[in-house]
Order: C-alpha cells, then structure tokens, then sequence
C-alpha cells in the first residue's frame, strides 16, 4: 500500500507494488532494496545551520503547548513541528528546531500539507487524517538514490507511485521519512508490520508534496526532503510533533 496523496482509500489496494493508503508507503516485497545509515552534510562545526535560517536561542519550541511539549524525550535534540492550519485543513507549515545546550533554535521552515481531511487524535485507516501526536523517526527511504541520510534508508523501486494516479503524484514518494506511528522501528518505511492492528492505519510518512493534501502523510518539497535526509541525525533523536494548531498548542 502506498500513502496515496488524496486520492484513494488506504485500505483499497492498488496496482502490484504499490497501492492507496491515506497512511503511507509502497507495500515492498523486493528484496534487492539497498539499506545505509551514515553522516551527512548540512551544520557548521557548531552544529547549527546559518543564521539566515531561522530564529536562535529559543527558550521553548514556539506554538507547541505544555501537553504536547510534555511528550517529547528529554534525549531529543531535534524536534520537527508540523503546525496544521485547522482541524480540518489540509495546509501545514513544518519547521525543524534543533537544542543546543538549553535552548532551541529554528534551522528552516518550509509550508507544506497534511491529511486533506484534517487532523485526527484517533487516526483510523482511511480517514485521510493525518494522526495528532509526537512520534520519533528512525528510518528513511525512497526510488532515488540516498541523498547523503543520517537516517538508515532504504532504496527500492518498491517506493514507486503507481502510473495510474495523475502524473502530479508520481514522485510523491521519491524520498521518505517514516513517522513511527504504528510501524516498527529500525526497518524499511514500506515494512507492512502495524503493532496496533490493521485498523489503526499505517504508512505515516513525511514525503514529497504534489501541491495538495495527502491521505494521511505530510509532505513538503524536495529541497526540504534532501535538507531533513541529511541533517536529521539518530544521535541527536529526532522526533516530530504534530497536529492542527488547537492541538499542538494546548496546555
């Protein structure tokens, strides 16, 4: 099944390889898909990305309320925030913040979009909701080669949009970040396995954006896809926070 941008039900199936899913990837069953995880360009020997990008010394992670906030790691170093215009709004802006000693600062931002029927606290399959909440991301993948990913990622053709879906989606899926929500961690974006059932969806990817909402990913453009492959780093536990603005901001 593949997080099909708003187009099908995730839990109709598709062509072999790939599929719809509000949720998110190409159901893989090749075996030939290469796997690497290693450093990547992208900070200055500090670290941080250019003064240019983003705001500094942040006491807090801006828009993100006491109870989201209160479900990120204390390990984590490197929180992405996805910021939903409403509830049931299909446009989002991401931004990713990084911790340097006590504070926070804003490396870039970049508008993208979510679930094209909103924001769910009880994601299901096939809602075309994206799921509130703070997930980390372990692994990476996609039809192109890897762009340089700190995150271990996984090349496959398996990852290839199905050609009948119009050609504004076909590269949706070219670079992923799985969002570990109902999947486990440490294997491919596109592994089938939900330790919550079937029904509480799967395939939650941040991925290429085709210019409208998705069944359930978040996406944002390909420069902004290879800038999180190679600057989101395992050591520094990446995790991303995410819902529409109400939720996020609670607390």
């Amino acid at each position: 099944m593949v997080c099909l941008s708003a187009l099908a039900s995730c839990s109709t199936a598709s062509t072999a390889g790939s599929g719809s899913s509000g949720d998110g990837a190409a159901k893989s069953t090749a075996t030939a898909s290469s796997r690497s995880g290693k450093s990547g360009p992208g900070a200055d020997k500090s670290g941080r990305s250019g003064a240019d990008h983003g705001t500094r010394n942040l006491d807090r992670l801006p828009h993100v309320g006491a109870e989201m906030g209160g479900r990120i790691p204390a390990a984590a170093r490197q929180v992405v925030v996805v910021e939903g215009a409403g509830e049931d709004s299909a446009r989002s802006t991401v931004a990713l913040y990084e911790k340097h000693g006590a504070t926070w600062d804003r490396a870039r931002a970049w508008p993208a979009h979510n679930g094209k029927r909103g924001w769910s606290t009880d994601h299901r399959e096939g809602d075309k909701r994206s799921p509130v909440g703070v997930f980390t991301l372990s692994d990476a993948g996609g039809v192109l080669a890897d762009p340089g990913s700190r995150l271990p990622y996984t090349r496959s053709s398996a990852f290839t949009a199905s050609r009948s879906w119009p050609k504004t989606h076909w590269h949706d899926f070219d670079l992923v970040i799985a969002i570990d929500y109902n999947r486990v961690k440490g294997t491919s974006p596109n592994d089938p396995n939900r330790p919550q059932g079937q029904s509480k969806g799967g395939y939650i990817w941040l991925h290429m954006d085709h210019g409208s909402g998705t069944s359930g990913c978040v996406s944002v453009s390909r420069s902004a896809m290879e800038y999180l492959l190679r600057r989101l780093d395992p050591e520094r536990h990446p995790v991303i926070v995410m819902g529409d603005q109400g939720h996020l901001r609670a607390g």
